[in-house]
């Protein structure tokens, strides 16, 4: 084989290995899997029997408490600022603290919210589509949504493993992490993925579940050995040790979150914290049990039409594949 052959073939053989990792690369990080493609419709047709038929027997009964329920809502009477809401069945106020000065100021955002019925928290899937790399901004996915306040989700759409159940209805259950339920009974819980399952947990009460972690406190204590702690370990993930935006969640009572969102990533608006810093936040606000979820460039705060939080102090969203949202 002459001299420039050889060389033309190793160029072609540069250029498809290349073009192989480049494809690989955009089918993991950029290429969109959709799995369901209209999340309304599925949530709708995967009712059980068993529950039709309750609902068939009990039809009367439901239509008089919807058309009470209706009444109530009309005649609520609902007061709001840029900082909080109220009406009969939800409480939301929100504030901006700040602490330390020049590099090492820390600025984060507290909302305490109190609903009446544990379905008001619900979840939702940006593009109204479950699979992998579909993202919309939080804001966005929130006004889809007519959400009041919203923050950002544990963005499922990254990886293809955990527990992800969302307002009811199982789309994935693959046990990898410690996971958070949310229960239909207003608590909250951290719990093993890889000791149940996600038809286990729905038949327990479960109303949403998030993976990813770490769980900053339980049952009053917080977590040991946070600054080693690692969630995931496959390529592209970054590291959630350091000082960091944050997003978490935590509980006072059945029905009574606290969503705490920490900018970083800004020196002189905002360093970030490390996660004993932020399970320190939520004990000092009062909560039995808080988890971490999806922080860094995601980290938002949605309310009443506008992002409240300053993203890496840049006033930039980043996209995200799910929120948690009040409406």
């Amino acid at each position: 084989m002459s001299k420039s052959k050889k060389t033309i073939l190793i160029i072609a053989s540069v250029v498809l290995i290349l073009g192989s990792i480049a494809y690989l690369a955009a089918d993991r990080y950029l290429i969109r899997h959709v799995e369901i493609a209209d999340v309304l419709a599925y949530s709708t047709t995967t009712v059980s029997a068993e529950t039709i038929q309750t609902e068939e027997s009990t039809t009367e009964t439901v239509s008089d408490e919807t058309e009470t329920v209706l009444t109530e809502k009309s005649t609520d009477t609902i007061t709001s600022d840029d900082w909080n809401y109220q009406s009969s069945s939800v409480s939301i106020s929100i504030k901006e603290i700040s602490t330390g000065s020049g590099q090492d100021t820390v600025r984060y955002f507290v909302a305490d919210v109190t609903i009446l019925d544990a379905t008001q928290l619900q979840s939702a899937f940006a593009d109204n589509q479950f699979g992998r790399n579909i993202i919309e901004y939080t804001s966005q996915i929130a006004k889809a949504n007519n959400a009041i306040f919203a923050v950002n989700g544990d963005y499922y759409g990254f990886r293809s493993d955990g527990i992800v159940i969302r307002n009811g209805v199982i789309y994935r259950d693959e046990p990898a992490r410690i996971g958070l339920a949310f229960y239909l009974d207003g608590s909250m819980k951290i719990y093993d993925e890889t000791q149940t399952s996600a038809q286990e947990l729905l038949d327990e009460g479960v109303w949403n579940t998030l993976s990813f972690g770490p769980a900053l406190i339980e049952s009053n204590v917080i977590a040991e050995n946070l600054s080693n702690v690692e969630i995931d370990t496959n390529f592209g993930n970054h590291p959630i040790q350091g000082n960091q935006p944050r997003t978490g969640v935590g509980i006072i009572d059945n029905n009574h979150f606290v969503f705490v969102v920490v900018d970083g990533r800004s020196p002189g608006y905002s360093k970030g914290v490390t996660l004993t810093e932020f399970a320190q936040i939520f004990k000092d606000l009062g909560c039995t049990d808080a988890y971490n979820i999806d922080g860094g460039g995601s980290s938002t705060m949605y309310f009443m039409g506008r992002v409240v939080n300053n993203p890496l102090g840049k006033n930039k969203e980043r996209g995200t594949s799910d929120i948690l949202f009040i409406d």
